[in-house]
């Protein structure tokens, strides 16, 4: 069953549950799976739609930080609300420990040896992690481990 499915397959429960939350957020993500798909002119792919998911992951990490920022407890939680539902759509993301174990492969991989190096180890890096681990964590890492 393809991950679109999986999403309208969970809408229709949850409106047999009556759970409006996790019905609105399943609704916005079936939108932008929509959108993608109009975009794009196909049917999407299951990696195709990991990547309209992650995109919309990514905007709610981003929402929190800045509601965080201007005090609006109210909307930090219905926001990590929505996150944990579209979490589940996403695949496992890797722990800290397991994104700077490959940074410190691929850094001896290519022989980089200092922080001007920075730009081709993400370049090896990122392919590798891509839908499983978040950018932000990995930038991190490989500034830690180049300085």
């Amino acid at each position: 069953m393809s991950l679109v499915d999986t999403i309208t397959d969970d809408m229709k429960t949850a409106m047999k549950a009556r759970d409006k939350e996790t019905l609105s957020v399943i609704r916005m993500l079936k939108a932008a799976l929509m959108n993608e798909k109009v975009k794009v002119n196909h049917e999407l792919s299951d990696e195709e739609a990991q990547a309209v998911i992650g995109r919309e992951y990514k905007q709610r990490k981003e929402s929190v930080e800045e509601f965080a920022k201007g005090n609006r407890d109210d909307l930090v939680q219905s926001t990590e609300a929505e996150i944990k539902i579209v979490e589940k759509y996403l695949p496992k993301q890797l722990s800290k420990d397991e994104i700077e174990k490959i940074v410190a492969d691929t850094i001896s991989a290519v022989g980089a040896t200092s922080s001007s190096d920075f730009g081709k180890v993400m370049g090896a890096v990122m392919p590798k992690v891509k839908g499983i681990a978040d950018g932000k964590l990995v930038n991190q890492a490989v500034k830690s481990q180049l300085s």
